[in-house]
């Protein structure tokens, strides 16, 4: 992702300087598998071809675990962005809700490294909030309930009158331990620690520029000229995939975030949960270690917005707005920050091999599940590189639109 399309302080990469830089890339090198975008997608890359004993190397042009991952509220649930009777319009009822399950695996995998490998970027399980304010909605969230219960999903309908939380609701769906949150500059950084420990090898400040497709290989060419010589060379840099294909994935979105100082009550927020609201846009709300909330949303479509200090303030102020009537007007503001994502009809991303370069492949975790989607994509395509295809793969088709 170009750093231009990040605008303001984002909270995750804020004051990280004990996180050393990586040299940058000058001279000829040779591996197995080349991963292209040194954020989170291509850290949790790295992690499953390596513990899979796969020769890697992972580029990234900026800094290890900015520009996109910086602007991630890492607010991670198995649920998509929208329910699974929207999602008909797009793909079928069964297959919104293997995505669901494989939500699920992917939040499972993630607390499976941290048990094993220890808690370094204030990761948490949590329980999650879709709710309504709106009367005409109850029957859809009744529905999406009925959905996920009769599907082995653990939920819990609420009303007004058992409502837990201290602002309005007209009807809500609470999914236990249905999502997790985490601090992805963190996360990116554990990965790629354990992931070198491995055998992986690092390189930033080191922009792919070109890349020549052979029958048993595949070249990449920086921009100084120097080669990287792999079997296989994945991309996982977001929307910004222009030097490697003219196929457009996704419908490019700037989305805003606001976080608040520390609160000392949080009472009226059953459990600490993650929110997520029914509104066109929606919002999305979680705590920090700290105490600290994030609220995002206000997403708008014109990207030129991103330079326009009247649109964003607008939209901040919304955003504090929003805040303010759940949680109290005694709030204060501490970060504000917006950045540029992508989103697709399905809300699924795109995993898998390039349909007329068979070494080139892509791990895109395009929408609000785009961390869980790289997970899946870790584990899928390892097991691709070993001969192995998952079935499911075909969910996240390259060339399904």
């Amino acid at each position: 992702m170009n750093t231009q399309y990040v605008n303001g302080n984002p909270l995750f990469s804020k004051a990280k300087q004990k996180y050393g830089q990586y040299p940058y890339l000058n001279e000829d090198i040779s591996t197995d598998v080349i991963i292209v975008g040194g954020g989170v997608t291509g850290a949790i890359l790295s992690h499953y071809f390596t513990k899979n004993n796969v020769r890697c190397v992972l580029l990234e042009k900026d800094r290890i675990g900015y520009c996109s991952t910086s602007i991630t509220t890492s607010l991670l649930q198995y649920e998509l962005d929208n329910c699974v009777e929207d999602l008909t319009k797009f793909t079928t009822k069964e297959n919104a809700i293997t995505s669901y399950g494989l939500g699920k695996t992917a939040l499972k995998e993630i607390d499976d490294f941290i048990s094993q490998n220890g808690n370094n970027c204030d990761y948490e399980k949590k329980d999650t909030l879709l709710y309504t304010t709106k009367n005409m909605e109850k029957d859809m969230i009744q529905n999406e309930y009925q959905i996920r219960k009769e599907n082995g999903f653990d939920v819990e309908y609420i009303e007004e009158a058992n409502n837990p939380f201290c602002f309005d609701l007209k009807a809500g769906l609470l999914s236990i331990n249905g999502g997790a949150q985490l601090d992805p500059f963190k996360f990116t950084h554990q990965l790629i620690e354990f992931s070198i420990n491995k055998g992986l090898t690092v390189f930033e400040n080191t922009e792919i520029v070109s890349f020549e497709n052979f029958a048993d290989k595949i070249i990449a060419v920086t921009a100084y000229g120097n080669k990287i010589i792999g079997k296989k060379l994945i991309i996982a840099t977001g929307f910004d995939t222009e030097q490697f294909t003219d196929k457009k994935f996704g419908t490019k979105t700037i989305t805003y975030n606001i976080v608040s100082k520390p609160i000392t009550d949080l009472s009226g927020w059953y459990n600490n949960c993650l929110i997520r609201d029914t509104n066109e846009p929606y919002n999305y709300l979680r705590t920090t270690k700290d105490n600290k909330i994030i609220i995002g949303g206000e997403d708008t479509n014109n990207l030129d917005d991103i330079y326009k200090t009247s649109v964003i303030e607008r939209k901040y102020d919304a955003l504090e707005k929003h805040m303010k009537k759940m949680f109290g007007e005694n709030i204060e503001i501490d970060n504000k920050y917006c950045g540029v994502f992508a989103s697709t009809d399905d809300n699924l991303g795109f995993i898998g091999e390039d349909k007329d370069n068979k070494n080139l492949w892509y791990c895109l975790g395009y929408g609000a599940n785009g961390m869980l989607f790289a997970i899946l994509g870790g584990m899928m395509l390892s097991k691709l590189y070993n001969g192995q295809r998952d079935e499911n793969l075909i969910l996240f088709d390259i060339n399904r639109f």
